[in-house]
């Protein structure tokens, strides 16, 4: 399989604008993922993919391989099937999100076993979710939570508690899905093609698109947490963590 991983970078961030040219001990955040998921070495290419001229002259400037986005788009997933349209070789696609700059080798390499354990190519895309325990994070609505069944295979996504703890007393897990993607790049371009329905925008969480169309997300467990960069104040604690 040919696998490439696709960053998107958007520049006008809602909650902290310009963040992935903030930065992080030395160098931007947008720079520093790119190059963590290059040290990786488990791909055969990597792309930053963005809206922005900044953005897009921060990585080459810098050596890099970006792309420019043609059209507007609402989510990352819209923006890398753009990038990968015409990519006609590539099988997996890997996004990491542009403000991740722990990205690190053990989570991904789990995300690309998914589709190495599936030669019926019955999955669609995979991802990740960690186990949280404070219920302040499991209440916060950009703490973006997944149920799954049995088989570790999605059932929702949602930004408020799922489940809902009516009986308190009842053995619950709680998981975090962190916006790590890998999927089969003819489920991306189907992404692409399809229409947001009710759900998605009521949320304003891209994988459960996939959900209300019937496709299959595996859901992959990490105990790396890292950091998302989502505020200031998250900035200012990975700038303490690279230290």
């Amino acid at each position: 399989m040919k696998i490439i991983s696709m960053i998107p970078a958007r520049y006008k961030a809602s909650r902290f604008l310009g963040k992935l040219m903030q930065d992080l001990a030395g160098k931007t955040v947008i720079l520093r993922t790119y190059e963590a998921t290059v040290n990786t070495q488990l791909f055969d290419d990597v792309f930053v993919v963005t809206d922005s001229e900044i953005i897009y002259n921060e990585i080459v400037n810098n050596g890099g391989k970006a792309i420019m986005s043609k059209k507007e788009h609402e989510c990352g997933s819209d923006r890398i099937a753009e990038a990968i349209e015409f990519m006609d070789d590539v099988d997996i696609v890997v996004n990491v999100q542009g403000d991740e700059p722990f990205t690190e080798v053990a989570s991904l390499k789990k995300l690309i076993a998914v589709f190495n354990d599936d030669p019926l190519k019955e999955i669609d895309l995979a991802s990740l979710m960690v186990h949280i325990h404070e219920w302040e994070e499991i209440t916060n609505p950009n703490t973006v939570k997944v149920i799954v069944d049995n088989n570790n295979f999605a059932l929702y996504f949602s930004r408020s508690p799922i489940p809902f703890p009516r009986d308190k007393d009842v053995a619950v897990k709680y998981y975090k899905h962190k916006g790590v993607y890998a999927f089969r790049r003819q489920a991306l371009l189907d992404f692409y093609r399809l229409p947001m329905l009710p759900l998605e925008a009521s949320e304003k969480i891209e994988c459960i698109r996939y959900l209300e169309y019937s496709k299959k997300i595996k859901m992959v467990e990490t105990d790396v947490q890292g950091v998302e960069i989502d505020t200031p104040e998250d900035l200012e604690l990975a700038n303490k963590l690279w230290k």
